[in-house]
């Protein structure tokens, strides 16, 4: 990506946002964002934008951090942050670890996509980031406005292939999606917008985060997914009812509402299925966990295309997925596992059981969709989108 003169000398900057909020109880302060700016410049909401000491950092963690860090990694920018935002009266301050520096911003506000004076005070203190990456349910336009001359890139994370207004998506420059799909989709509402298949959760794989550790397997089958329905965790408890008893299967929830019914679905059904979260627990533990398990599945139909899918595959599981999955299908090769219906989930379960050491998963995503190929793939996207637009990065 070629820069002007007057942006040589200052550090390039990526900013992800993403949807999530923090506490319930919208906080309105009345602050305008030249108010926030002028706290910005004051030093009161928090440091300016800094290149962090220490690198190079290791591409660790999950699906919001991977992609950031890959581009420190790859030369595509010199300071890396995540934000989202926060409904509490004094907000999480500025925090700087592993190269990642994380900013939550008021919003003041549950409607979604959610609306910042606070960001946008910020934006006006400090200036617009070179790349914006925005996730899931978006930002108020007024910040894509704000941001007019940045890269900005969309992936909704989930199944829709946009979750955001036309007003808002018509904003962006690239639209990450999980299939063609979801590509058609956008080309429907916004003609000649650039698509990528380039889900960042299974595509900036770390295998520094997940891998094999050679530890004994009691679990036959884990499934690491929110304890929601659209996970439809029903699909692998029914099939465990059609397996031998024998078979012990393990279920990670790192939220969600659903953990207690499904417990007490386990008991009506009579299967072996341990539970562990919500509230759920870092990566180093999800990994130890896949590690105690023989194959993972993936049992939704109205999902995106989930990170889970790679990191299985990394820590050396192969994989049951549901045939009808919407985004991440691409990820069930021969190799890598066997894509079976709701009908049939149980004998796949069976047929992966009998010979797991015949797939090679991680073997696989190395050689495809580990971090350092998709950020080449990135790269080449940028570097599209300013050539579309030489005012970009001025």
């Amino acid at each position: 990506m070629q820069r002007s003169e007057a942006a040589a000398d200052r550090p390039r900057r990526m900013v992800v946002i993403s949807d999530f909020c923090d506490g319930h109880d919208p906080v309105h302060d009345g602050a305008t964002a030249d108010d926030y700016a002028a706290a910005w410049r004051g030093g009161h909401r928090g440091p300016a934008p800094a290149i962090a000491d220490g690198g190079p950092f290791p591409v660790i963690g999950g699906y919001l951090e991977r992609l950031p860090l890959s581009a420190l990694r790859y030369g595509l920018c010199d300071v890396a942050e995540i934000w989202s935002f926060t409904n509490r009266e004094t907000p999480a301050g500025c925090t700087t670890a592993g190269g990642l520096t994380r900013r939550s911003f008021r919003t003041g506000s549950h409607e979604r996509p959610f609306r910042s004076a606070d960001m946008l005070g910020h934006i006006a203190a400090f200036g617009l980031p070179d790349i914006l990456c925005v996730w899931g349910l978006g930002v108020d336009e007024a910040i894509l406005t704000a941001c007019a001359t940045s890269i900005k890139i969309y992936n909704s994370i989930d199944a829709p292939a946009l979750r955001v207004p036309a007003e808002v998506s018509r904003h962006f420059d690239i639209v990450l999606t999980g299939a063609e799909w979801q590509s058609c989709a956008v080309e429907a509402r916004h003609p000649g917008m650039v698509t990528a298949i380039l889900p960042i959760g299974p595509e900036f794989a770390s295998p520094e985060t997940f891998f094999p550790l050679g530890s004994e397997k009691p679990y036959d089958v884990i499934y690491v997914a929110a304890a929601q329905g659209y996970k439809r965790h029903d699909i692998l408890f029914d099939a465990l009812a059609r397996l031998p008893r024998s078979v012990r299967a393990l279920c990670v929830c790192g939220y969600g509402e659903l953990a207690e019914a499904f417990k007490a679905r386990v008991a009506d059904l009579g299967i072996d299925v341990d539970f562990v979260g919500p509230p759920g627990v870092d990566y180093s533990e999800v990994n130890r966990l896949m590690n105690l398990a023989r194959i993972g599945v993936v049992c939704g139909v109205d999902d995106g295309a989930p990170a889970i899918l790679t990191e299985y595959q990394l820590a050396g599981l192969p994989v049951v997925a549901n045939a009808v999955l919407s985004c991440g299908l691409q990820y069930i090769v021969p190799s890598t596992g066997i894509a079976a219906s709701e009908e049939h989930f149980h004998e796949a379960i069976l047929d992966v059981l009998d010979d797991p050491t015949r797939f090679r998963p991680r073997e696989t995503v190395l050689a495809n969709w580990s971090w350092e190929h998709s950020i080449e793939k990135f790269a080449a996207l940028l570097g599209a989108a300013g050539e579309r637009r030489p005012q970009l990065l001025r």
